[in-house]
């Protein structure tokens, strides 16, 4: 009996089966990017043991890239500068720099899923300069696995442009986690994820409203600046229309507010009594297993706004809030902000705040920044080209 390709049983099991496909060369394309990264970095860690121990100076990569390609021509992999990556890409993942802040990380996201693995605590007074024995293998291998996880294009990139050990480790841990493209990550790098992320100054109350651990998190999850020039806005525009904006491009907002956000919804209600309260932009976060609530303003900060925001805490902690949720915490964003008023307005709220900035364009291109002359310079050099005033008016008495 031939199935009936009208049926729904056989499309239901030609959906399964196409799903596992999909699923399958998903697996397969992972596993032949974990051993092609694997397989580089053994090469350049056996280029390096091989200068160590035998003397070998630079040619060696010259010509090992020459003999590789010889015997292997179909592949395009072995230029003479891609085995010279490969070296560097063994050599600046395992410097005591780079595991040194691997072990800080690794260690402050214990318990979490950074990589995956519980580490052993160590009180803080890990001896770095005997790592090997002090953390043996874990570290180690942990760095092996994260790297193993991202692609070596994205590698080719990071060792281009981002030579600082922890933001490397942010890059590379985003991108194994959600599957970052190459020109997500470009985009990534060059709007300062990580500066914006776990740099620079930020605005919230989270180490008043919240756990110690919880609120290295929470910071950690706040940016002090949001980047939404994807948005192409160039004029005044009112909240409503940022607010449909930022739905309409969701998949590029979510990769600007960073790993771990889940969309629930727009004006999302809630009521209290008869009366009825709608919050701008839910969200749930899935490693702080908390709702993130965001308020959009498209004006500088008002004291005023703290307020409202602490009473929608109140609210989804009441009646949205899950069994194992942890605290609401609330995200107000506005164009502009004075980080003392900020300051003065949250220290009396009970819920976790933050407050941060979003920046609609750039204000300056990023070729001509650090190059024009600031304000002070420019009243300096009229001050030396133009007469005084003064002496001008004397000048001019007859």
């Amino acid at each position: 009996m031939k199935p009936d390709p009208m049926s729904s049983d056989y499309r239901n099991f030609l959906t399964e089966v196409k799903g596992r496909i999909q699923t399958a060369r998903l697996h397969a394309g992972r596993a032949v990017n974990r051993e092609l990264v694997m397989l580089y970095w053994d090469i350049g860690r056996g280029i390096v043991e091989k200068q160590k121990t035998a003397g070998w100076g630079e040619a060696v990569v010259e010509r090992l890239a020459s003999d590789l390609r010889a015997e292997f021509p179909g592949m395009t992999s072995f230029s003479a500068d891609n085995v010279w990556r490969m070296r560097q890409f063994y050599t600046e993942h395992s410097t005591p720099e780079f595991l040194e802040q691997a072990v800080q990380e690794l260690q402050r996201w214990t318990g979490t899923a950074f990589l995956g693995q519980a580490v052993p605590e160590t009180g803080g007074n890990t001896d770095h300069s005997s790592l090997g024995q002090a953390v043996p293998e874990i570290f180690a291998q942990a760095v092996r696995d994260l790297v193993s996880r991202v692609p070596w294009g994205h590698h080719v990139q990071l060792m281009k442009k981002v030579k600082n050990p922890t933001a490397r480790l942010y890059y590379l841990r985003a991108t194994a986690q959600f599957g970052w493209s190459r020109s997500v990550l470009m985009n990534q790098i060059k709007g300062e994820a990580f500066e914006r992320a776990v740099k620079a100054k930020k605005t919230h109350n989270f180490e008043l409203a919240l756990p110690e651990h919880l609120a290295e998190q929470a910071d950690e999850m706040l940016k002090s600046r949001y980047n939404l020039e994807f948005l192409g806005i160039a004029r005044p525009i009112k909240e409503l229309e940022l607010e449909e904006r930022l739905i309409s491009r969701l998949q590029q907002f979510i990769l600007e507010l960073g790993y771990g956000f889940c969309f629930v919804g727009r004006q999302y209600r809630l009521t209290l009594g008869q009366k009825e309260y709608f919050v701008d932009l839910l969200f749930y976060h899935r490693f702080l297993r908390a709702l993130v609530a965001f308020d959009l303003k498209i004006g500088g900060f008002e004291p005023e706004y703290a307020g409202k925001m602490d009473f929608y805490l109140n609210l989804l902690n009441e009646k949205e809030r899950g069994p194992d949720d942890r605290p609401s915490i609330g995200i107000i964003l506005c164009a502009e902000k004075d980080d003392v008023e900020v300051e003065f307005a949250l220290k009396t709220k009970a819920n976790p705040i933050g407050v941060a900035e979003y920046q609609l364009q750039e204000t300056l291109p990023a070729e001509f920044k650090g190059k024009l002359p600031t304000a002070r310079q420019l009243a300096d050099v009229a001050r030396e080209v133009l007469p005084d005033p003064t002496t001008r008016r004397r000048r001019a008495k007859p």
